[in-house]
């Protein structure tokens, strides 16, 4: 296990007779401090007084209730956002089993002591993987292959993520943070009706293809979900540090799980790193907006949304929200987010991706000028790549969290699809993910969510697929505003835009801003939009859009937006109505 370089002094075992005991010891303090309530404060990372608040209150806006009491718990032992953020995660990772994860991967913006940073832990292809490997010898697509089994899974990411988070600006020990997921995968926690959900459909994908359902069987709506083979390799990184997942017996444990069978290899683990990169920003509105670059898509395309519609303002002047010309006007911006989206987005670690030229501001204000409030839809061709519409799979999950410091984390992480792969590692008990679907698997074909794309996003050895996650931060004087963000593959961009729009164009309440219809559209298929079950759009409105050319298509998907807004020193979390999360103030 590395020697931390920041933070509170973790514990080394080298000294103790066995790691087994070691561990244990360990953890049963953790576990004894954090269900008290009361943890001795990390010691001090220099001699100067400790930071005053800046804020009232910490506050989290998380997918479900137990995200929740995890933050809390956390907060209480003097953690700060990071610590927070870290443990949601690894709680997420039990309570979650279809979207939360260590088998998958995902983003990270964060605020901490007054400076933006971006963590890209990403899953990545298997240095065996190529870009023919998802096709039989007639040159033909095989269907499924890159969706379920475990020659759909990349090299996963989380573990390594949050590891290298809390090791670089946590304040607390890593076991604490670990504590409370290991508690509710040995002690169990109550299903959710709309987890069973979830999980019946799923299953019919998975059944005589892998080991899914002898693990998950037991998710039913009211039973306590015990799952102690997870809780042995929770134990295992919290007692052995995150890198264990990729060097120790999780590891062997990965590799046995994908010989014969995957790509993956205990090699492909020691090779995993993941990447701080520079984050997008931009100025809107009066606001810094600090979001995700590649390989998201989802950063450029946000901020390409807002600056496009603040360039339109005289032709948004006196359009009401969410009516027929204001869906239409959205939709032209839309159009040419994803056209951008194709032709010229992919891993910034294999292509050399222009992202300052893409948010530049001439460049977009020549892009608003093309669009006309009395254009037929799909009447001008939008310049495009190679490829097809990209509706990515929405079963992601996030979530945001702010700390009484003015800290702030934005996370999106994900096994792709719902469950991932379907696939659950031997003895470890947790699920991989389907993350080679986000590749283009043959040229001018679709994933299972429909994506397809350009040269730049096709299978190759080491490279990470492109993603639509866009976890998000607003800046006011250098100050945190607003932490954002929300599932929904390909909708993820467009989601955030409306909701943004919605609290800062027409001056919405938090609350409100989540409520209000969505709609989705992104260049093909054509003149198509998308509505959603939460809030259709029928009535006289489907009728205006029919007759300008529309057609109307509804989505399976809600979103699930987890939002806190910071007004002076208020923190005011907010949870998408679409879903069971929790916003809640912690003092």
């Amino acid at each position: 296990m590395p020697v931390p370089t920041h933070g509170a002094p973790r514990v080394l075992f080298a000294s103790l007779s066995s790691p087994r005991i070691a561990r244990a010891a360990i953890l049963c303090a953790a576990f004894g401090a954090l269900a008290g309530g009361v943890v001795a404060p990390a010691p001090a990372l220099a001699k100067t007084a400790p930071p005053k608040p800046a804020l009232d209150a910490s506050a989290v806006a998380v997918p479900d209730r137990y995200g929740a009491d995890t933050a809390q718990q956390i907060f209480a032992a003097g953690g700060n956002a990071v610590d927070a953020a870290v443990a949601i995660a690894f709680t997420l990772a039990v309570t979650r089993p279809d979207a939360g994860n260590i088998g998958g991967g995902g983003f990270m913006t964060l605020f901490m002591d007054g400076k933006p940073y971006f963590l890209d832990y990403r899953e990545r292809a298997p240095q065996q993987a190529n870009r023919d490997m998802y096709l039989d010898d007639k040159g033909n697509l095989v269907a499924g292959m890159s969706v379920v089994g475990h020659r759909a899974v990349g090299v996963p990411g989380t573990v390594e993520g949050m590891w290298e988070a809390q090791q670089r600006f946590g304040k607390l020990k890593w076991t604490q943070v670990l504590a409370p997921a290991i508690r509710y995968a040995t002690d169990g926690f109550a299903v959710d009706p709309s987890l069973q959900q979830r999980r019946d459909a799923a299953v019919k994908s998975f059944t005589g293809k892998t080991n899914f359902d002898a693990y998950f069987s037991g998710l039913k709506a009211g039973a306590t979900f015990r799952q102690p083979e997870l809780a042995q390799t929770l134990t295992r990184i919290a007692g052995d540090g995150g890198r264990e997942f990729y060097e120790g017996r999780t590891a062997d444990q990965i590799a046995q799980q994908m010989y014969g069978h995957g790509l993956v290899t205990k090699q492909d683990l020691i090779q995993y790193k993941a990447v701080w990169r520079q984050p997008l920003s931009a100025d809107w509105n009066g606001y810094r907006v600090i979001t995700a670059p590649p390989p998201s898509s989802g950063g450029i395309g946000l901020i390409q949304m807002l600056k496009m519609k603040a360039d339109l303002k005289a032709a948004f002047d006196g359009v009401e929200l969410n009516s027929a010309p204001y869906i239409h006007l959205i939709a032209q911006i839309e159009d040419r987010v994803f056209a951008d989206r194709q032709r010229y987005l992919g891993d910034p670690d294999a292509y050399k991706v222009l992202a300052d030229k893409l948010i530049d501001d001439a460049y977009l204000a020549q892009r608003a000028g093309e669009v006309k409030p009395d254009e037929v839809p799909g009447a001008t061709p939008v310049k495009v790549g190679l490829g097809d519409a990209m509706p990515e799979k929405a079963q992601t999950t996030h979530f945001s969290v702010v700390d009484k410091w003015g800290n702030a984390v934005s996370n999106t992480y994900t096994l792709n699809g719902d469950f991932g792969a379907g696939v659950v590692v031997d003895g470890g008990g947790f699920l991989l993910n389907d993350a080679m679907d986000d590749f283009v698997t043959k040229q001018g074909s679709e994933s299972a969510g429909g994506v397809s794309g350009a040269e730049v996003n096709t299978v190759a050895p080491g490279r990470r697929p492109l993603s639509s996650m866009t976890p998000t931060l607003l800046l006011k004087d250098n100050k945190v505003a607003l932490v954002i963000g929300t599932p929904g593959g390909s909708r993820i961009l467009t989601t955030i835009f409306q909701v943004m729009t919605n609290l800062y164009d027409f001056n919405m309440a938090p609350a409100d801003a989540l409520a209000a219809m969505r709609f989705h559209h992104q260049l093909l298929p054509q003149k198509t939009i998308y509505f959603e079950p939460f809030h259709p759009v029928t009535g006289e409105l489907a009728e205006q859009l029919k007759a300008m050319g529309y057609t109307l298509e509804e989505q399976s998907f809600n979103g699930d937006v987890q939002m806190i807004r910071v007004e002076g020193a208020t923190p005011e979390p907010a949870a998408d109505p679409r879903g069971v999360g929790v916003g809640r103030v912690i003092r």
